[in-house]
């Protein structure tokens, strides 16, 4: 299953924009119309260990490192989600019943968070537990405390 933005499918990193570091996404499973809205970065950075070679041709005065910083792309293409109850139906097969929608493309990580709240809190999210997933905002805001008695 493909994202789709503006109706068009995203099939591949090359169709972003060129400075676009992630995006916020609604990931809605048809059959119930419960849906969810999270986000989702593009590449991510990953320690890894110097090999023997690669040390060996360092030089220079002082101690020398033995780990370097390679950017990855991350797994937004079979991305679905970190909520439990999506994982449970994708663990049954049932990716076919999701759709995946790109809502917003963003350049940077403070404004990555920023719009996934603000659609959070657009949708009301919490408000409506029987049409979301989504069960808390920042691990702040719980659905929870809206219907303790």
């Amino acid at each position: 299953m493909n994202w789709l933005y503006n109706e068009d499918k995203i099939e591949d990193i090359s169709q972003f924009p060129e400075n676009t570091y992630g995006f916020v996404y609604k990931v809605t499973h048809t059959p119930t119309g419960k849906s969810y809205i999270g986000k989702k970065v593009l590449y991510f950075n990953k320690k890894t260990k110097l090999g023997k070679k690669e040390i060996a041709i360092q030089t220079g005065p002082g101690r020398k490192p033995t780990t370097k910083i390679v950017t990855k792309e991350s797994d937004w293409k079979t991305y679905y989600g970190s909520e439990p109850e999506i994982k449970k139906l994708l663990a049954k097969n049932k990716h076919n019943e999701f759709e995946r929608v790109i809502l917003k493309l963003v350049d940077n990580k403070k404004l990555l968070t920023y719009f996934e709240i603000k659609y959070q809190f657009i949708h009301e999210v919490l408000e409506q537990p029987d049409q979301w997933f989504n069960n808390n905002i920042l691990g702040k805001f719980f659905s929870k405390d809206f219907f303790a008695s």
